[in-house]
């Protein structure tokens, strides 16, 4: 599954065949019950399928997907659809108005079911509320729950983010937030304190996204070093991948997302290179979907893709479970 950041879809693919197997998105730069604007994020919960609608910057000249270079095209959604593509559920406005009020997000970037509060309680989703510097948890009436960042505050002290841009839930109940701005990963706890912090030995710039892995390591995205690093719990660098050393690579292609699949191997949404990769232990090369620093919508093309996780396949993620949706 893969969010096609400025093509203004998700779509499900076949990777031995490229073929597009589901979509959700018709390609419209406004919010609607069939479009989403600027996805930064999904993934399949059971039947359903989660996306943050992000919208897309105001940019001169536009940036691609978007006919506004004043205003840019805005969405600030989350969106919970079912296997037919109709919205079950949504945190933020139809019309994409921002905001930090009730119901209300200012560019949303990442979102995720949260397993431990489903089973109790229902559906709760954890989002990362990037421009209003804040992670928080809602539940299925929209109730915010639980929230680390000052609302509207930049900064890097206690409860304090600077553009955050994922947050996963661990099986230690602690929140693992990439908190992008401040070149940093930290796990915080339930009642705000922060437990942990890695920065690659102060060598991050922009962490793009942080995920916890089944040998204790912590994945990150270093998005502006244009690399993925897998650190230890010293906070030492034992694995790493360069996105842009290939001939004809975009140089700063700023990649968003790696997630470790079940296979060991390592799947990389390699953002302005418009493609997704899935690279092995020994930095091979074994599946790719988008033609290398080419984009475009057609077959086998990407534009800025921005997500990518293997459909059940979850290491370090929401397991692939249905959500209740019942009061």
């Amino acid at each position: 599954m893969i969010a096609d950041q400025f093509n203004n879809r998700v779509i499900e693919v076949d990777p031995h065949t490229h073929q597009i197997v589901w979509q959700f998105g018709n390609g419209a730069d406004k919010p609607g019950p069939q479009s989403i604007v600027g996805t930064n994020d999904a993934e399949r919960v059971g039947t359903f399928t989660l996306i943050s609608g992000t919208g897309i910057p105001p940019s001169t000249p536009p940036l691609p997907g978007c006919s506004d270079p004043v205003n840019g095209c805005p969405d600030n959604r989350v969106i919970l659809i079912n296997k037919d593509g109709h919205i079950v559920w949504q945190y933020g406005q139809n019309d994409g108005v921002a905001g930090a009020g009730f119901n209300q997000l200012n560019t949303p970037v990442q979102a995720a079911v949260l397993p431990q509060f489903q089973r109790r309680h229902g559906l709760h989703v954890i989002i990362a509320d990037q421009a209003n510097q804040r992670i928080i948890v809602v539940d299925r009436q929209h109730r915010l729950v639980w929230q680390y960042g000052t609302t509207g505050v930049v900064g890097n002290g206690q409860n304090q983010l600077s553009n955050p841009n994922s947050a996963e839930q661990l099986d230690n109940g602690n929140i693992l937030i990439a908190d992008e701005n401040n070149n940093r990963a930290i796990e915080v706890s339930t009642d705000l304190q922060i437990v942990k912090q890695f920065t690659a030995g102060g060598t991050l710039s922009g962490v793009a996204f942080a995920s916890r892995l089944s040998n204790g390591h912590t994945l990150i995205t270093d998005s502006n070093n244009n690399r993925i690093v897998e650190v230890d719990g010293n906070d030492t660098i034992v694995w790493e991948y360069p996105t842009n050393t290939l001939t004809g690579s975009n140089p700063n292609p700023l990649p968003t997302r790696a997630v470790r699949l079940k296979n060991g191997n390592t799947l990389i949404s390699d953002q302005f290179n418009n493609r997704v990769i899935e690279v092995t232990p020994a930095k091979n090369i074994v599946q790719q979907q988008g033609a290398l620093n080419v984009a475009g919508n057609g077959f086998n093309r990407l534009n800025g893709p921005y997500d990518a996780k293997g459909i059940g396949d979850f290491t370090g993620l929401t397991p692939a479970r249905d959500v209740d949706l019942s009061d």
